[in-house]
């Protein structure tokens, strides 16, 4: 329910946030590591728009990348907005995970042009667009801190929705971005918020002096006088 508090283990919950990305960028590097090793060709495994056999890339095209500086370049860009979506949205990141993975697929495989697309720059973009867009829409600190951080660094995402380069599948980050923005929308008051940190001073009653204590001090300062 919206307003409700999150748990107190936050330091584990990071943790946590750390295991899961690190786990999934480590079958990534096997997966890279055994098609260049035993010559697999898994790129014929991307989305191939528009081809029934094409629709098997919906679940594998963001495991596969063409090259080791594309995985790496991904791998750095999952990191850091994968930490920041598993840690920052504990009740909604499976639900906004399986949209972006899911609708971005199907997405480029109704409308892409017909190539086969792969690599996970589409769960990137989405990842981004939502934390970046729950930021606006929830307001609480978490949610702005972190859209503030992966705007600061990957702000430029949104400059690649655009055909702006030969070769990328440039509709993969749109659409992933698409279903980012929709998760964030949907999801939006899922998540409970972070309680406000209190101190042990706060809410206690202050003595503030009244109109007769005043007077008694004003009367101190006159006997002083007289010596």
């Amino acid at each position: 329910m919206p307003g409700s508090r999150r748990p107190v283990d936050e330091y584990g919950s990071f943790r946590r946030a750390v295991f899961g990305v690190a786990l999934f960028i480590g079958i990534l590097w096997v997966i890279e590591l055994a098609d260049n090793a035993f010559h697999l060709h898994l790129a014929q495994l991307g989305i191939y728009p528009r081809e029934p056999a094409g629709l098997r890339g919906v679940l594998f095209a963001p495991l596969i990348h063409g090259t080791w500086g594309h995985l790496i370049s991904n791998s750095v860009s999952l990191a850091v907005l994968g930490v920041a979506l598993l840690y920052g949205y504990p009740r909604s990141r499976g639900y906004v995970l399986m949209l972006i993975y899911l609708g971005s697929g199907l997405g480029v495989w109704l409308f892409a042009r017909s190539s086969f697309h792969f690599g996970s720059s589409g769960l990137t973009h989405g990842m981004m667009f939502f934390v970046f867009a729950s930021g606006i829409l929830r307001r609480d600190r978490l949610s702005i801190a972190l859209a503030m951080i992966v705007f600061f660094l990957y702000g430029g995402m949104i400059w690649t929705i655009f055909p702006n380069e030969p070769g990328v599948s440039y509709e993969s980050h749109f659409f992933g971005a698409m279903m980012g923005l929709i998760a964030a929308f949907l999801f939006r008051g899922l998540d409970p918020v972070l309680p406000v940190k209190t101190y042990d001073w706060e809410g206690e009653d202050v003595d503030w002096p009244t109109e007769s204590d005043t007077d008694q001090w004003h009367g101190s300062e006159g006997d002083s006088d007289k010596w």
